[in-house]
């Protein structure tokens, strides 16, 4: 059986992204939301499975299910990253350098989805992977974003400089505020991990470090407020340049 997904967000999000094989539903709970999740996975043909609460806990290992757990489908064979890339005029990537904590990697992955991030890169060992508790906490964004763990992430990070991309790294001790960076065009921007920041390596291959700014007695932020933060900063930006092309090719 495939690893199972818990939580009425990460359940529907991969119904509706890859499908789900079967679901298991609280036999106690019949509130609006579950009902429209059950027509939903009926219509799409999922085995359901009624259960109660102690099947519902076994099969999540205990964490707070929402009273519905799936297996999901096999997921369609994923574009490569190179493919993704070459399909993108300017490409906006997210790089995380060892998260370990799978609710800050959910958050990211929420954050990289509702700024528009074309994919979401992490090492693939001595880090977070998209596990359940992950999906959970992601809302479904591991379902729509684009997620590659990469096996050498100094090579890769070359790579992206290779195809054009500017690499921009965030650190506590960077001389340059998050609000005087060029965040437009090719992008990747890459966040350190919990406590220790970016590795030296990563850092190295940066090809520019940014700091948030700091107005409080805190000295830093936990890494998932850290992305949303410059993800929106290079959002504005992106946007206002896309603005200010779309008003100078306007006939006047």
């Amino acid at each position: 059986m495939a690893e199972l997904i818990f939580g009425l967000h990460a359940v529907t999000a991969a119904l509706r992204a890859a499908g789900l094989r079967q679901l298991w539903v609280d036999r106690q709970r019949l509130d609006v939301r579950l009902r429209r999740l059950l027509t939903e996975a009926e219509s799409r043909g999922v085995t359901i499975h009624s259960a109660d609460r102690q099947t519902l806990g076994r099969l999540s290992h205990g964490a707070r299910h929402q009273g519905v757990v799936a297996e999901p489908a096999p997921a369609p064979r994923a574009e490569d990253l190179d493919t993704l890339l070459d399909g993108t005029a300017e490409p906006l990537l997210l790089v995380l350098d060892g998260i370990q904590d799978p609710h800050n990697l959910g958050a990211c992955l929420r954050s990289a989805d509702a700024a528009g991030v074309h994919a979401v890169l992490a090492p693939g060992d001595r880090a977070a992977g998209l596990t359940p508790t992950v999906r959970k906490v992601a809302s479904g964004a591991a379902e729509t974003v684009a997620f590659f763990p990469v096996t050498n992430l100094a090579r890769q990070l070359r790579d992206l400089q290779q195809r054009g991309l500017w690499i921009v790294g965030t650190a506590d001790d960077a001389p340059t505020s998050l609000y005087d960076c060029d965040l437009r065009g090719p992008l990747a921007l890459v966040m350190g991990a919990e406590e220790r920041g970016l590795r030296r390596l990563t850092r190295e291959h940066c090809d520019r470090l940014l700091r948030i700014p700091m107005a409080g007695s805190v000295s830093s932020l936990n890494v998932s407020v850290a992305t949303g933060i410059v993800l929106f900063e290079a959002v504005r930006q992106r946007r206002i340049l896309h603005n200010d092309q779309n008003n100078a090719t306007a006939p006047s």
